[in-house]
């Protein structure tokens, strides 16, 4: 659609909004900040709507979907000139100062991550590890970066760890996938469309899913046998911000390492032959 300021739109589309589209309207001018945080369900239960209701208002509007909308509003909300929303700057923040905003956005990152993270699930989730056959280790964008992360670190204790490249090959191989298989998903929204059309054949397979996400009524969430959570916030105008792969890290990290521990001897017993394996390659 053509950039209009979102504020401006949504004046031009108020005479012709619905009863519904008007709550939404006013949830949204009431919670402008908030709201550019929020998944579709997650505005849907704090208007009390269904889903499809803020789908069709955001038709209305003109967009072609919540994700379009989200932008705009984000878009309208920022500042002419914004770093990011995780940091307090302007051209004259020196270094210093500079590098306090990231140490600070860093820790709010872990602190929130942590008041969110169930050891439970993580329990959970380190079983349907250690039961698999085979761990599939996808994501999309920057999250198929963590997801090649977390691949490489549990790939030196087993080979029954893989990963998958694009969506094509991330739908052929869950289609091959059974009920002693895992697939171990990275998507900060929870929410894309090839993440879903992975999972939803995934989950016919009978393969078990994890799922490392921020939001815990995500659609994703549905699809999946346990959800991780991770902390930290980002605006449909930060896509990829570092304190937000710092949260998804430690989720994983914590995985990991309760895996880890739980299979120990599994764990030696590859180190003493993936540490000969590399000694030569060392100057």
């Amino acid at each position: 659609m053509a950039h209009k300021n979102f504020w401006d739109l949504l004046h031009e589309k108020q005479l012709s909004l619905t009863k519904s589209g008007i709550i939404i309207a006013e949830y949204l001018i009431q919670h402008p900040e908030e709201a550019q945080f929020l998944s579709i369900s997650s505005l849907a239960r704090n208007c009390n709507m269904a889903e499809a209701t803020i789908y069709r208002f955001c038709k209305q509007l003109g967009f072609e979907g919540y994700n379009e909308m989200k932008i705009a509003l984000a878009q309208a909300n920022a500042a002419p000139i914004s770093a990011s929303v995780s940091y307090d700057l302007d051209f004259s923040t020196d270094t210093a100062a500079l590098c306090e905003n990231i140490n600070l956005s860093f820790q709010s990152a872990i602190a929130s991550t942590l008041s969110l993270l169930s050891p439970e699930a993580v329990d959970q989730a380190a079983l349907l590890l250690q039961r698999a056959r085979n761990v599939y280790c996808m994501g999309q964008g920057g999250s198929l970066i963590l997801a090649h992360d977390i691949w490489a670190r549990l790939s030196t204790i087993s080979n029954k760890f893989h990963t998958c490249g694009d969506n094509h090959l991330q739908v052929l191989t869950a289609s091959l996938t059974s009920s002693e298989d895992v697939i171990l998903f990275v998507s900060y929204s929870g929410a894309t469309r090839d993440m879903m059309d992975t999972l939803s054949i995934a989950r016919n397979t009978g393969a078990k899913i994890i799922l490392i996400t921020h939001y815990a009524d995500a659609p994703g969430t549905a699809l999946a046998d346990v959800v991780l959570l991770c902390g930290a916030l980002e605006a449909p105008l930060d896509g990829g911000s570092i304190p937000i792969k710092v949260a998804e890290l430690f989720v994983a990290e914590a995985l990991i390492l309760r895996y880890s521990l739980d299979n120990r001897e599994l764990v030696n017993i590859s180190r003493i032959k993936t540490s000969a394996a590399v000694a030569t390659k060392l100057l």
